[in-house]
């Protein structure tokens, strides 16, 4: 007998060999009928793998995150059975699962293929799912994977063995379709009930432009129909906030060509954005006792030579900028630390010194292969809100749960209610991607830990996801969608400290070394402003408006009014714009709202005799009328609330 201990800590005996289904059957059919996967001492397995000692078990369905992606990567196999199935020949890549659903890439040959072929594969997927074929799972030597895959003509395939012990290779097969996989997979087929192909692109072998490129095809399922048919209207929902559309229809940013690739352009009313957002964390730096800096946007080689950084990213960065002097060597700015770290070497500190707390809206430049790029959520050249604190030991903790609550300021203030904190920690075995040494590791592993329970903040561990100098905690954030990306991050770090031997005088008046936090509320600006975007469909709060008003004059003999009335909003720093088209006052109302300006001051013959204004607020329609000094008041009590400045 072996002792099998669940989620909630209960612990049951069991036959030796029972498998993750035959466990779900002992406690109910229902259960059993939607196990999809299993997880096994911390690692996803079939549903019908042996376990043959005293183990922990988790039984994995469709709600488990797990189960979801073992259910997307079988559909991947799917996938490529009916592509198989319809176009003989095709030679496949790789199909992971990812966030939501799976890719496939493939290489067609000669043959041509668009979205018009969508219906036929997923019609074809579907009668292959009703077959309810297994998932076999069998153990294969690397002369036989070698020899199955050149009979085959797959060289795709053939490359990926290349890369494999001999003893570690599986095959995974299904009807007609075998494929080199390591799994998991769900028990069959049938699991799958409604597919949906989604787009299709060009994607380079393994990444690198210099190789052949394959056809990536995006796709989805799900156990139920209905529930492919919410995922589509969420998806409707989706393009209709794409901070893409919307930043264009917005005015916000561009991209231009001859600019370069991931490299955005910022508009007047996009920049206003950005300077609002700036200044707003300015003022709470500030009053976190934070120094303003500024860094170049270049640096010598040397400078990420000692931080570490060129070693672990140089080839994948920006190439070196050179000078007439053949000896110097200069990179575009990859991350503002090691610049940090220079300026707490410009003059000597003492312990009464610390911590210091140095901040910046630093531009940093990272190569990203052209087909990684995505609007503003991917770019080459983005802006953090960088800031670093130096300090003693002792202040770690004091000054972790103090960034915790800077962060979780920022996401009120902007709206994010829904996110998790991930303490991103080094991974189990895999030692070699990171610097510096276990006891410095474990301590700022431990400062992490401890700080995040101290404010009582949730949190989920994430294994091999930390810095190479150090772990970190991440702030996921789920949007208006339901999909979560990082933002805000906070870093405990040992060792940049040490590569650039920095020093303070202790109260015992020796030399120690300060510890290093790194932290970025926003992130890179991009990112952030590229998700309030789509989580706020850009409405956003009246404080963060770049056109907080419009002021539209019923026809020309008003606008005399209506410039004077502007100009006293600007005094009181609200800013728009006064509408002088010579259109319909319902063009100019509905035109302002499509630009998504939150109030609308409709002034004509009543509004200029009484000297009073009209309001409107958008998505309310009509507020009534008032004194321009009441709209004002109005006004900046809403912006004071939102930005919680009172």
């Amino acid at each position: 007998m072996i002792k099998i201990t669940f989620p909630d800590g209960q612990v049951r005996e069991f036959e030796n060999g029972i498998t993750p289904f035959q466990v779900a059957l002992s406690i109910s059919e229902g259960l059993a009928r939607n196990v999809l996967a299993a997880n096994l001492n911390g690692e996803v397995v079939d549903s019908s793998t042996p376990i043959e000692a005293d183990a922990a078990l988790q039984l994995l369905t469709w709600n488990d995150a797990d189960g979801k992606k073992t259910f997307w990567h079988s559909s991947a196999h799917l996938l490529a059975e009916a592509i198989e199935a319809l176009y003989p020949g095709t030679k496949f890549g790789i199909g992971p699962a990812i966030e939501n659903g799976f890719y496939y890439d493939i290489d067609l040959g000669e043959q041509e293929f668009g979205s018009d072929q969508f219906k036929a594969i997923e019609d074809k997927m579907l009668e292959l799912a009703r077959t309810k074929n297994e998932y076999v799972r069998t153990s294969v030597s690397k002369a036989d994977a070698i020899s199955y895959f050149q009979e085959k003509g797959d060289e795709y395939k053939l490359e990926l063995i290349d890369g494999l012990a001999d003893g570690s290779i599986t095959f995974y097969n299904q009807g007609n379709f075998t494929d080199l996989c390591r799994g998991p997979h769900i028990p069959n087929t049938g699991f799958i009930k409604s597919v949906k192909l989604l787009s299709v692109a060009g994607a380079y072998w393994r990444g690198d432009e210099k190789r052949k490129q394959l056809t990536r095809i995006y796709a989805i399922t799900f156990p139920k129909a209905k529930e492919l048919e919410e995922y589509l209207t969420l998806l409707e929902e989706a393009k209709r906030r794409d901070h893409r559309k919307l930043g264009k229809e917005m005015e916000l940013f561009a991209f231009s060509e001859k600019v370069g690739m991931g490299l955005p352009l910022w508009l007047p009313k996009g920049t206003l954005l950005r300077e609002r957002l700036e200044n707003f964390l300015r003022r709470a730096q500030v009053r976190a006792g934070y120094s303003p800096v500024i860094t170049p946007h270049i640096a010598s080689k040397e400078l990420y030579v000692t931080s570490g950084h060129y070693a672990k990213y140089g080839k994948d960065s920006f190439q070196p900028i050179r000078t007439p002097d053949e000896n110097e060597e200069f990179f575009l700015k990859p991350m503002n630390c090691p610049h940090h770290c220079e300026i707490y070497k410009t003059k000597p500190r003492s312990y009464k010194d610390l911590p210091l707390r140095l901040a910046e809206f630093g531009t940093v430049y990272r190569y990203e292969q052209s087909g990684e790029l995505h609007g503003l959520t991917r770019v080459r050249g983005f802006t953090q809100d960088d800031a670093h604190i130096f300090c003693r030991p002792d202040q770690v903790e004091d000054e972790f749960m103090k960034v915790i609550d800077l962060v979780l300021y920022v996401f009120k203030a902007l709206g994010f209610d829904s996110y998790s904190a991930q303490v991103s920690l080094r991974d189990k075995e895999n030692r070699e991607k990171y610097i510096g040494n276990d006891e410095d590791w474990d301590r700022a592993e431990s400062a992490i830990i401890r700080s995040a329970e101290a404010k009582g903040l949730p949190t989920v561990i994430e294994y091999g996801e930390a810095a190479f100098y150090g772990p970190k905690l991440d702030f996921m954030v789920k949007d208006a969608l339901g999909r979560k990306w990082q933002l805000g991050t906070i870093q405990v770090d040992y060792q940049l400290p040490q590569r650039f031997e920095l020093e303070y005088t202790g109260s015992d008046n020796m030399k120690h070394r300060p510890v290093m936090i790194h932290r970025a509320p926003f992130g890179s600006l991009e990112r952030f402003v590229a998700i309030l975007i789509e989580n706020t469909a850009g409405n956003f709060p009246l404080w963060l408006s770049p056109d907080q008003i419009a002021v539209l004059p019923i026809s020309e003999k008003y606008e005399d009014y209506a410039n004077e009335l502007y100009l006293r909003l600007q005094e009181k720093d609200l800013r728009g714009y006064v509408d002088h088209r010579n259109e319909k006052m319902g063009r100019k109302i509905r035109d302002a709202e499509i630009a998504k300006v939150p109030f609308m001051i409709v002034v004509g013959e009543k509004e200029q005799a009484e000297g009073i204004v009209s309001v409107r607020k958008k998505g309310d329609g009509d507020v009534g009328s008032m004194t321009l000094d009441a709209f004002i008041a109005m006004a900046q009590e809403e912006i004071q609330s939102l930005t919680y400045e009172k």
